[in-house]
């Protein structure tokens, strides 16, 4: 009978353990496992042939290196799609029997895999279940899970960092879907990390990219179901959870290495009327002195929203963009895949037909159209009608580009080339710095195509997954599943299949026109992602809401981009849709100082939510943040280039530090920038405390240098409207510089070094320094690395890597030490062992316990030994 206590609960449930499968011809080596998978039920009249279970599987395991495996099923007699993603994987296995963190066992009726983590015997895979088949549009696999903590998979909007396991399925499948509860998004991450019960941690991917879905159940179990392709799971084994991303990241490849002003705060919006509405607000942050370093265009600065135009009422936008270079600014500017062919003179369509770039309908020579921004020519546009009838009278038909085309990466990068230098009027050339692509999931106002799709079993097939708009199918916002495109050798393969790969696609032939076309490390920002895409972008969280319960979302979103390898992200500050208000822009604008993607960004239509909008209490407020923001930068900058060289977290969730505190498994509402500043923003309206955890260890209070005296528990920490609650963790050492309004001039200022003993008087840190700007800068080694080291009453600077010498002279002069317990009468700094002159002066707080040396000359580039006594 049903039981309707409980929704999520299945009403009903197989019988038994066995599945259709069994195993013949199991090869155990040192290097893997192989074996064969027949299907053992003879009533085949049952299925349909998309869904006829196949019966010529071969299972591969292979053991990449000590914490890698791989294990893949696919049909030996029948090529399927597999994803074209390339993933960095050893020329042949690395790992030896005695070394490997895991043991695999293969088990035979029913199949199934189990995987074992050796030092502690957990089973972190098992997917010996009922539930495994694998047909040409189905395919399901279930595993039993180590523990009840998951956490990953995307891009969908979660209530919480870890995931509920009580009978939740989530869809994933790129849509343009402002983000929602249960709805799909941009992104397509299926990727988790799991915890066991002991704080071990491993990482889990399916490189597969057909529409899916993968449902939680409490036993703890987790089942997926994708919609063609074949199973290739990559397992790493931590054991922490930062090692988890390091190992996944090495797998996928590293996060982007973002140039130094992309860390600098950011204005945008949707509806500029015109130039010269941007020109008032840069004269108008640059008189309020908040800092800030890169403006953007949205699609108002294109002639009826056509890619590579300029509109009318924006020809004043070339000159203003070289205005605010030479003032140390960057400016960013918008393109969306979708190519209007309703243009009489268009060269980006007329040339885009030369080269044969766009999706077709397959076996024809027929472009697929469909709709999204650009408008027809010669029509007056009537914004009060409703959003189907505009969409129908006045929107353009567009082709979309297919980006695996070596071809279709030729003609974007001319078109983009061509904006920046206008070789038929040199006056409209827009010198952009980076480039957002938006809209590329791919994004569509009709379903499907103009007058609808053609092949109904790939736009509806036997099984759709659980995404939002279901009954509408796979086309819903998007085009036809048949579109036939081509990967780079030629192969052909439809949009059913590729879909989800559609904006990683783009991605990297648009950061190489950029890095072409500027000689310049540059900036892309993505909305649509994919495994990998963070080598060559960065995301923010999409079209949210200007409301108080987006702000831990925003975190949620930072974090879980953070295990998917995307480190520079952060949401729409103050919200995209709807009328922000003062409080809650103000507590963003807190919040947001922190995200590593630090944008305000509003909708069409809403009011201002700039900083120059409100008050000059809010501009003071968002420049007292925003001044700490850029104050921090080298200790940022830092983070951003651990992430690109070895993988590391930049906005990190307090278990990957603190994973023996169980406590720490649950929280979402607090982030880590790297190991050691502790962000506990207010979230909620009206609040003037944050009730924060601060897990073991020794605490300092940014702002005054205090200890604070209390670890391993929630507080509530005071937090008027002006004032974000931040933590500096005993052991570690800060590098900082003087701010100023951009990053330009700020990377001229003096350097400071903040040093938080822990309880064995010990710190450390590192900076990373170069140009800021050059391209392959840490690969080609034109860099500085400088550690810091602080034991008892020594201060050891040491040059790691001496590649880069920055043009300004920059000097270390003032170096603060925080829990110095005893009172400080001299300090000396020494060279090579002899002690210099040096012009220092040291004064001692005793109740606060901070020694504070300014004054100083400390080269940047040199080594030095700082002693107090």
């Amino acid at each position: 009978q049903e039981d309707t206590s409980n929704l999520g609960v299945p009403y009903c449930h197989y019988n038994g353990p066995d599945n259709a499968y069994s195993v013949a011809d199991v090869k155990y080596t040192s290097s893997g496992v192989t074996a064969n998978l027949t299907f053992n039920k003879s009533n085949l009249r049952a299925y349909e042939k998309s869904t006829l279970p196949i019966s010529t599987l071969r299972l591969e395991v292979k053991y990449h290196n000590n914490h890698m495996l791989q294990f893949k099923i696919y049909d030996y007699a029948n090529k399927r799609y597999e994803v074209p993603v390339p993933l960095n994987l050893p020329k042949s296995p690395g790992s030896t029997v005695e070394n490997r963190l895991y043991d695999v066992t293969v088990q035979n009726t029913p199949f199934g895999i189990q995987v074992r983590r050796r030092s502690t015997g957990t089973v972190i895979w098992d997917s010996q279940l009922p539930t495994f088949t694998f047909s040409d549009m189905f395919i399901q696999i279930s595993t039993r899970l180590a523990s009840q903590y998951l956490y990953g998979f995307g891009e969908t909007e979660h209530t919480m960092f870890r995931h509920d396991m009580n009978w939740h399925t989530w869809g994933m499948f790129t849509r343009d879907q402002p983000p929602g509860y249960k709805l799909n998004s941009y992104g397509f991450q299926p990727f988790y990390m799991g915890l066991e019960e002991d704080g071990n941690a491993h990482g889990v991917l399916l490189l597969n990219s057909n529409a899916m879905d993968v449902t939680f159940q409490p036993t703890p179990a987790l089942t997926y179901r994708t919609t063609g392709g074949i199973l290739d799971f990559y397992m790493v084994l931590g054991p922490t959870p930062e090692l988890v991303v390091q190992e996944y990241t090495a797998l996928v490849g590293r996060p982007v290495m973002p140039p130094y002003w992309a860390l600098g705060f950011q204005l945008c919006r949707y509806g500029y009327e015109n130039d010269t509405e941007i020109a008032k607000l840069v004269e108008a942050m640059k008189a309020a002195r908040i800092p800030y370093d890169v403006q953007y265009a949205d699609i108002d600065y294109m002639e009826r929203q056509l890619d590579f135009t300029l509109n009318p009422r924006f020809t004043g936008l070339p000159a203003l963009i070289n205005k605010i270079q030479e003032e140390g600014m960057r400016f960013i500017l918008i393109l969306d895949p979708a190519i209007s062919g309703n243009e009489t003179d268009y060269p980006a369509f007329t040339r885009g037909l030369e080269k044969d770039v766009f999706i077709k309908w397959p076996n024809t020579n027929d472009i697929i159209f469909a709709k999204v921004w650009p408008d027809l020519p010669n029509v007056e546009v009537n914004d009060t009608l409703d959003w189907e009838t505009q969409v129908e009278l006045y929107r353009a038909y567009v082709a979309f580009p297919d980006f695996f085309r070596n071809s279709t990466t030729e003609w974007w990068t001319r078109e983009i080339t061509e904006v920046y230098t206008n070789p038929q009027n040199a006056s409209k050339s827009l010198k952009f710095d980076g480039l957002w692509i938006d809209m590329n999931e791919p994004a569509s106002f009709v379903n499907g195509a103009v007058g609808g799709c053609r092949n109904q079993q790939l736009n509806f097939p036997p099984y759709i997954p659980q995404l939002g708009s279901r009954s509408e199918g796979l086309v819903f916002k998007t085009l036809c599943m048949e579109g036939q495109q081509y990967l780079p050798d030629g192969s052909p393969v439809s949009h059913y299949d590729v879909h989800n790969l559609y904006g990683w696609a783009q991605t990297k032939p648009t950061l190489d026109a950029l890095r072409n076309i500027t000689k310049e490390r540059g900036i892309v920002v993505t909305r649509s992602t994919y495994p990998s895409s963070g080598r060559w972008s960065g995301h923010w969280l999409g079209d949210n809401t200007a409301a108080w319960n987006q702000l831990d979302k925003s975190i949620i979103g930072m974090m879980e981009f953070s295990l998917f390898g995307i480190s520079y992200t952060g949401a729409d500050i103050c919200g995209f849709f709807g009328d922000s208000e003062y409080e809650l822009c103000a507590r963003w604008m807190e919040l947001g100082a922190f995200y590593p993607y630090s944008r305000n960004h509003n909708g069409k239509g809403a009011k201002r939510q700039d900083p120059v909008a409100w008050n000059s209490t809010f501009e003071e407020i968002s420049r007292k943040v925003l001044n700490i923001r850029y104050t921090l930068l080298p200790y940022l900058y830092t983070l951003m280039y651990e992430a690109n060289a070895h993988g590391s977290t930049v906005v990190r969730p307090l278990f990957h530090e603190f994973v023996e505190d169980k406590r720490t498994w649950e929280i979402y509402r607090q982030f880590l920038w790297g190991p050691a500043l502790l962000i506990s923003p207010v979230l909620e309206q009206g609040a003037v405390a944050v009730n924060a955890y601060l897990p073991n260890a020794r605490w300092y209070d940014y702002h005054t240098g205090e200890y604070i005296g209390f670890r391993g528990q929630f507080r509530n920490l005071s937090s008027p409207l002006e004032h974000i609650n931040l933590h500096i963790r005993g052991g570690y050492i800060l590098a900082q510089q003087s701010p100023a309004n951009t990053t330009f001039y700020s990377r001229k200022n003096m350097l400071a070094l903040t040093v938080a003993l822990n309880d064995s008087q010990h710190a450390e840190g590192q900076l990373y320094w170069d140009d800021g700007v050059r391209i392959d800068a840490y690969e080609d080694g034109v860099y500085l690395l400088t550690s810091f080291t602080a034991n008892r009453n020594i201060l050891e600077i040491k040059v790691l890597h001496h590649g880069y010498a920055d043009p300004n002279n920059l000097k270390f002069t003032q170096i603060k030490i925080l829990g110095v317990t005893s009172n400080v009468q001299e300090v000396t700094v020494s060279q090579n062992g002899e002690a210099i002159q040096s012009p220092h002066v040291a004064s001692y707080n005793r109740e606060k316990q901070v020694l504070k040396i300014t004054q100083l000359e400390l080269e940047l580039g040199k080594d030095y030994t700082l002693q107090w006594s």
